[in-house]
């Protein structure tokens, strides 16, 4: 008896028009979509921009720290390549491409007086 009823109630919900599944399928992975480009993919762009935004702020005098993990001081900069010089051997200058900068150190009276001007 009871499967009677679950049998007819089953026909009754595939009678119905599938237009409006679908739709409400393409609603849910639009919101889905919607959700990861605003958990994942729009703060990734954002913390790609800043990293962008300081590299190409890099002048020769910052200490700077590479993704392999060096320090060193900037000589130079040519357009996408920096020169810098490692530890206190001054004979240790290593052409480098921008890319490879993970941090950028000022000194601090040159931040001070950036913040002064504002």
């Amino acid at each position: 008896m009871l499967s009677m009823f679950l049998e007819a109630g089953a026909q009754a919900a595939g009678q119905q028009s599938t237009a409006g599944s679908w739709l409400v399928l393409i609603g849910e992975l639009g919101f889905f979509f919607l959700i990861i480009y605003f958990l994942m993919i729009r703060p990734q762009k954002k913390q790609q921009q800043q990293m962008e935004n300081l590299r190409d702020s890099v002048r020769p005098g910052d200490n700077i720290m590479t993704t392999g993990g060096f320090y060193g001081v900037v000589l130079d900069v040519v357009d996408d390549t920096v020169i810098v010089e490692f530890g206190n051997n001054k004979n240790c200058r290593i052409p480098m491409h921008k890319n490879a900068i993970a941090e950028v150190e000022r000194d601090d009276e040159e931040t001070d007086e950036k913040d002064s001007k504002k």
